[in-house]
């Protein structure tokens, strides 16, 4: 079965899925959530069946496929998933089937609205599936390029034909901003690429072949031009992170989102950020990462602290998910550029982890907001009196978020502050206050919104209904047994972590030496 294409099986399924749904009778509109939701689940063991094959002491890419695409740029077809690829796209192929279910009635009222139809958001969500996949598992770079922008028109129509009142607005501007952090990263490609022609005789595309030229140096580009691609690089994905100050694109693309459209976007698109720092910054251009380091965690700890301060002040419900967001991905940022074993396990761990507790959040949120229609936090209060199921489901999801020990996040966001800790003191114990400010917004949020007497209005509200809990289930085992024993994905993601270092310290010994020593201590745990 190591022959099986795997991966463009998974890519397949979830676009077939998409064509059908979308070619369906106007009038077939249950038919075609059914149909989504079988097919995204079909995806989901498709992943889970191709995991249990992935062998942990084997080939870095794996699964790997190769066929020429355009002969005259020597741009090829080629698929393959090291460990921290396969783990986010298990979490993205988890989260799609979470979301259908949890979405099962948001199309029907935008069809109330006279907006587009049922068919057309669960066919766009499949889509989507498959231009994800399609970015985590591609190793040619211009494919990446291909699907990293591809990904962009899916989300641009659920947001601006789903979302709330100024989703026009928020679409647009979501579009704009990755648009124009895309353009940085095509020219850094064509700039790579000349270059590599240039240095190994060929131009090329691919990752692998470009990662070891730089390693053994015969990529022997200049210091000058080697900052300036990773610059063309990172812009591209500091902006889809989204990393302070490229992120204000994001709160209003969140708020204005569907729920679901909104867990995807924060819990999977906006990972690409930080799969594409973690992968192609650090191992394309290891002189330049480190030269722009201070640069580039200077920017995370202030997003860390600035998120989390806006979270606070938030009246908003999915805003104030939104800025919680914006503060953990300036400390996965962090944990990537650390450049230590254990802040890039934490970081590559973390990525899985907020998808799943953000998702969970934006879920319930979506519950909340269906029963009362409105987003406002003041809106709500003694949710906990009516809805206790809904409640709880609400609470773990928030603990979760501020890293309660003995839940997920916690795991992931200590390893990230540790592996901080070990060359950047003063910005770990800055980073810390992140983790104080996470309990004001978290149990502030929860206390306004689930606490307290009853608000007028809230009489009547139902508790979670039978699909609704079998959605937000798989999160919450995922987030409890990961906090408990985070060991299979750290197993999993730890040997592509001390390539990428090894890579990175190639000419500097006493730094790669320390990095696989962390590294082991952090199996051992």
């Amino acid at each position: 079965m190591s022959s099986f294409p795997w991966l463009t099986t998974m890519g397949v399924v979830p676009l077939v899925g998409s064509a059908l749904v979308a070619t369906l009778p106007k009038e077939r509109s249950e038919a075609a959530k059914k149909i989504a939701l079988t097919f995204s689940v079909a995806t989901f063991g498709i992943a889970a069946a191709m995991a249990s094959q992935f062998k942990k002491g084997g080939a870095r890419f794996q699964f790997t496929e190769s066929h020429s695409w355009i002969k005259s740029f020597h741009i090829n077809y080629g698929l393959g998933v090291d460990g921290i690829a396969l783990v986010l796209i298990l979490m993205t192929t988890v989260l799609m089937p979470v979301v259908l279910l949890a979405a099962w009635n948001d199309a029907d009222e935008a069809q109330v609205d006279g907006r587009r139809s049922v068919r057309a958001y669960f066919s766009l969500y499949l889509l989507l599936e498959t231009m994800m996949i399609g970015v985590f598992a591609a190793t040619d770079l211009f494919l990446f390029y291909v699907f990293f922008e591809a990904m962009l028109i899916p989300m641009y129509f659920l947001i601006g034909g789903f979302g709330g009142p100024q989703r026009s607005y928020a679409a647009v501007k979501f579009l704009l901003y990755s648009l124009f952090g895309g353009l940085f990263m095509l020219a850094a490609l064509i700039g790579l690429y000349v270059a590599s022609g240039k240095h190994l005789g060929t131009g090329t595309f691919d990752f692998q072949t470009l990662a070891n030229a730089v390693s053994s140096g015969q990529l022997g580009i200049s210091s000058g031009l080697a900052k300036a691609l990773f610059l063309g690089f990172f812009v591209a994905f500091a902006v889809k992170a989204p990393l302070f100050p490229f992120h204000t694109w994001l709160p209003d693309a969140a708020a204005e989102a569907t729920p679901g459209s909104a867990v995807l976007l924060v819990g999977v698109l906006d990972k690409v950020g930080t799969f594409g720092m973690l992968r192609y910054c650090l191992e394309l251009f290891p002189g330049a990462s480190k030269f722009f380091t201070p640069l580039v965690i200077g920017m995370a700890i202030v997003g860390t602290v600035y998120g989390a301060l806006l979270a606070i002040g938030q009246t908003d419900i999915k805003r104030l998910i939104a800025y919680t967001s914006i503060s953990h991905f300036g400390l996965i940022t962090l944990g990537v550029f650390a450049m230590t074993s254990r802040g890039q396990s934490g970081a590559s761990l973390y990525m899985v982890n907020h998808g799943l507790s953000t998702g969970a959040l934006f879920i319930v949120a979506g519950f909340l907001i269906s029963r009362r229609g409105s987003q406002l936090i003041d809106d709500y209060g003694g949710v906990n009196k009516v809805a206790p199921k809904l409640a709880g489901v609400f609470l773990i999801a928030g603990l979760s978020s501020l890293a309660l020990p003995g839940l997920s996040s916690f795991v992931s966001e200590f390893l990230v502050l540790v592996g901080t800790f070990e060359r950047y003191k003063a910005v770990a114990i800055v980073a810390t206050t992140a983790i104080i400010l996470a309990a004001l917004y978290v149990l502030w949020l929860y206390q306004r919104t689930m606490t307290g007497p009853l608000k007028a209005g809230l009489e009547g509200m139902k508790d979670l209904r039978a699909r609704e809990v079998v959605a937000v289930a798989p999160l919450i085992a995922l987030i409890i047994g990961l906090g408990f024993y985070p060991k299979p994905v750290l197993d999993v993601v730890n040997p592509s972590v001390n390539t990428t270092l090894q890579h990175v310290h190639k000419q500097d010994p006493a730094p790669a030496l320390n990095a696989t020593q962390t590294s082991e201590k952090v199996d051992q745990k």
